[in-house]
């Protein structure tokens, strides 16, 4: 595939014509608008989208991603400034991440190690009978 082409079947003229009405009751004028505050491509802010970034887009405007920090139904601030769609999705895949490299390393560890390190931190630990 060839840098920045589509992934996928392109998206019905009715999905980027509901996509657009979203993006401007979000409070901008266009795709080019919205391209930074929701982590848009180039490709995207030109109106082009595959069938599935247009419907994970929707979905997100829907449940208030994206929209004016004024409005009822924009994302709850993450620290002094909320997220947006593009962040917030690097954001749970980062902490999936972590979330398997955490289990993966403490799973490696020997029980022995573990149960010390436990009791250090004040826990108690019991062998199985």
């Amino acid at each position: 595939m060839s840098f920045g082409q589509q992934s996928g079947p392109p998206a019905s003229a009715k999905q980027v014509a509901y996509l657009l009405a979203l993006v401007q009751k979000a409070g901008h004028s266009s795709f080019a608008d919205a391209r930074h505050p929701l982590d848009l491509t180039q490709r995207q802010a030109k109106g082009k989208f595959t069938t599935r970034e247009a419907s994970d887009l929707i979905d997100a405007l829907v449940n208030g991603a994206g929209g004016d920090d004024t409005e009822a139904d924009s994302p709850a601030p993450v620290g002094p400034v909320a997220l947006s769609v593009g962040a917030q999705r690097r954001a749970a895949a980062a902490e999936e991440r972590q979330a398997a490299d955490r289990d993966r390393i403490v799973r490696g560890l020997p029980a022995d190690v573990l149960a010390d390190e436990l009791t250090r931190r004040g826990w108690s630990v019991t062998a199985p009978i």
